[in-house]
């Protein structure tokens, strides 16, 4: 059996007010495109990246380091687009 592949990578959050409502949403949406498990992790604390609510309780502002962790068959995909988003700041500046 094939083992799954788990991929991580680290991203600044660029854009003035963090990851808030709408940036949560995006990346929620984005992460529901793939079958990877992908997390987000701030400060030890992990949440699911399909969970808008649990992306905002990171309070993740801008200058936050977070780690963008995905596992399963896309997760290389995954944690690229994630990673592309965030480094876009959201389409907001």
């Amino acid at each position: 059996m094939k083992s799954a592949r788990m991929v991580e990578r680290k991203v600044v959050i660029p854009n003035r007010l963090g990851i808030h409502a709408r940036p949560a949403q995006l990346l929620a949406q984005e992460a529901g495109k793939y079958k990877a498990r992908v997390v987000i992790e701030k400060d030890g604390v992990e949440v699911e990246a399909r969970s808008i609510l649990g992306l905002m309780m990171l309070v993740a502002a801008q200058g936050t380091v977070i780690t963008v962790r995905a596992e399963g068959e896309d997760a290389q995909e995954a944690v690229d687009a994630i990673v592309r988003l965030v480094e876009s700041g959201f389409g907001e500046e």
